[in-house]
């Protein structure tokens, strides 16, 4: 009896908790997504020939990304500790590598920008433009 109702408990609390989550990281992604057509737009508009530029806005905008997934892949961890289906694992390992690669070219990406910007500031050959 109390197997089931704590269990009962915990459905009722997922049910509410993953949808509040999920929409944490629509949100996330869809200010990400309009920071990143505005910048974007601007850059490609204004400095066709300056590339780090735009590459300066794909790097702010993949953390919108990766910080998105990250919420979404914790409503799916939430999802599926209650009763989970070989496609909701499926699913949460996907969320998840998507994620890794994500993170993986992120901080790639970064680690790059940071050097072009110690260059620049040493006085060598080279612009970067602060990504945060």
């Amino acid at each position: 009896m109390i197997h089931a109702l704590l269990h009962d408990s915990l459905r009722t609390a997922v049910s509410i908790v993953v949808p509040t989550i999920e929409l944490m990281a629509l949100l996330i992604i869809a200010a990400g997504t309009i920071e990143g057509f505005v910048r974007g737009s601007r850059v490609m508009w204004t400095w066709p020939e300056r590339p780090h530029e735009i590459r300066a806005v794909w790097l702010r905008y993949s953390r919108w990304l990766v910080a998105g997934l990250t919420f979404q892949l914790a409503a799916d961890i939430i999802a599926t500790s209650v009763a989970p289906s070989w496609e909701e694992i499926g699913k949460l390992a996907a969320i998840a590598a998507i994620r890794t690669f994500l993170n993986y070219f992120l901080e790639r990406d970064q680690e790059e920008m940071r050097r072009l910007r110690d260059r620049n500031a040493e006085g060598g050959r080279g612009s970067a433009t602060r990504t945060d």
